[in-house]
């Protein structure tokens, strides 16, 4: 993997990121996987960009306490500043102890540092466990934030109700502090009585909207936002509210110049197989969020990203018609696509048609490959692959009653008229966006190599413009920026 806008560490993996920005570059900490068994104890590295394209490793950040600490994993918090002093909230916790209700005890902690984030300071009286309430085993990812109205700090906690439904006792506790060292309860930041937990929570402004994110630990794990005119609420549901799929999870966010950057991970998979079970930790991904007018986002990988792919190495002419009224139609590209690509295309999709979109890696008749579907009866976009998982040995014995990956499908609107499809594939990694505002992320494991090609079942599809580009070092193309317009 190239890790042209992505970053894995050597022999372990990315868990969730931390992101602080501050004269113009992201100190990006995370939660530093290793997979060692027996378990090391989890401790914080940090990456640093400047450009959102490269990143570079500075090493650990902070590291575990070691085995007869409280913070033996060090897993999720934030950053502030006050007083030209870096503070550092985090999450501790020992397999080995347990809270007053027999669960595996989970603590808040603070570290502060005096000289630029390059070495931390442990404060251990000022840790603190669940209050009354609430259950010891729920008690992290400390998110602190200025309230300057109010006059004080917030810190909003991932938590869990000590009585209730057992699926549905998450919700986002809160404390306050004037001081940074002493905490007290107030009343939860949010208690929607719906989910597990909701983890990584964080809550900014923007341009007169308040949005408060969190990744969803239930049914489905995906990371979720709502939106209000108020710090207080009431939050409003949007129609699409998720910023991807399954396997993009624990996003936070970070601004810089007017524009804001998640940084999240993809998800690996057990054995490093298309049917692997999902992993925690992956790959650092980013995504870049716009708003619309209502105060609802829409997500795309950051455009730095897009313009590092600046070298055409295919394309299909504009005006190529795709159509089958009652059957299959595709054309694959001849071109080999090395590693690292990126596939910029636009479809204009005549009304009634069942479903066009990008083949990917495919053989060289089309028959297998992964696709990337656009199903405007549906109005979603799923992401799916050729051959499927077969469960026996006979003839039907596939897995061919799935009608795509599952949990790997994002709602889309898909009038009839031209609609972008942008897909950014390193490695085994795959990010794709629609009309630059709906975004899906996954792995390609089990096919490494094929080409590119296009497709439609049942209707017609005009390709306006399908260009296939690898890393270079000149300037994008803007074409299909001006045909979509000119289309539009």
């Amino acid at each position: 993997m190239h890790e042209r806008g992505f970053f894995r560490p050597p022999h372990a993996w990315v868990g969730d990121v931390i992101p602080w920005e501050e004269d113009g570059r992201f100190h990006l900490f995370y939660l530093h996987e290793s997979r060692q068994t027996p378990k090391v104890g989890m401790p914080w590295h940090r990456v640093v960009t400047d450009d959102l394209v490269a990143f570079t490793e500075t090493g650990p950040a902070l590291a575990s306490g070691g085995p007869d600490a409280d913070d033996f994993n060090v897993y999720t918090g934030s950053v502030v500043v006050a007083d030209g002093i870096h503070h550092l909230f985090y999450t501790g916790q020992n397999p080995e102890r347990r809270g007053a209700d027999g669960l595996p005890l989970q603590l808040v902690l603070h570290a502060t540092s005096t000289d630029g984030m390059r070495s931390w300071q442990r404060h251990p009286a000022h840790t603190f466990g669940a209050t009354a309430g609430y259950e010891t085993a729920d008690w992290r990812d400390p998110f602190v934030f200025r309230d300057e109205a109010a006059g004080l700090w917030r810190m909003l906690i991932t938590a869990r109700h000590a009585d209730g439904p057992e699926r549905r006792r998450g919700v986002i506790a809160q404390c306050v502090s004037h001081d940074l060292a002493t905490w007290e309860p107030a009343e939860p930041f949010w208690d929607p009585r719906r989910y597990i937990a909701h983890e990584c929570p964080e809550v900014f402004e923007w341009n007169g909207w308040w949005y408060l994110v969190y990744s969803e630990f239930s049914e489905s794990f995906t990371t979720r936002y709502r939106v209000s005119r108020s710090l207080h609420g009431p939050w409003t549901v949007p129609a699409d509210d998720a910023l991807d799929g399954r396997a993009y999870y624990a996003a936070k966010s970070a601004a810089r110049d007017g524009r804001r950057f998640f940084f999240g991970w993809i998800a690996s998979r057990e054995g490093g197989v298309d049917d692997g079970a999902w992993q925690w930790a992956g790959t650092l991904s980013v995504l870049e969020a716009e708003q619309n007018p209502d105060g609802t986002l829409r997500f795309h990988p950051p455009v730095e990203l897009a313009e590092s792919f600046d070298r055409r190495v295919a394309a299909v002419a504009s005006g190529t018609v795709l159509t089958a009224p009652d059957g299959y139609a595709d054309l694959v590209l001849p071109e080999a696509v090395p590693s690292a690509f990126r596939v910029d295309a636009v479809f204009d999709i005549a009304a009634g048609t069942t479903e066009c979109g990008l083949l990917l890696r495919a053989s060289g008749d089309g028959d297998e490959g992964y696709l990337l579907r656009l199903e405007p009866r549906r109005n979603r976009l799923v992401f799916d692959r050729w051959p499927r998982r077969r469960t026996g040995g006979e003839q039907w014995q596939i897995s061919g009653d799935v009608p795509f990956a599952i949990e790997l499908e994002r709602p889309v609107t898909l009038e009839p008229g031209p609609h972008r499809l942008e897909v950014i594939v390193d490695g085994d990694l795959c990010v794709a966006t629609v009309d630059g505002a709906v975004t899906l992320s996954t792995r390609l494991y089990d096919r490494t190599t094929g080409g590119v090609g296009a497709f439609v079942g049942e209707g017609s599809a005009t390709v306006l413009g399908l260009e296939v580009s690898t890393p270079g070092a000149g300037s994008p193309s803007s074409e299909l920026d001006d045909l979509l317009v000119a289309s539009s």
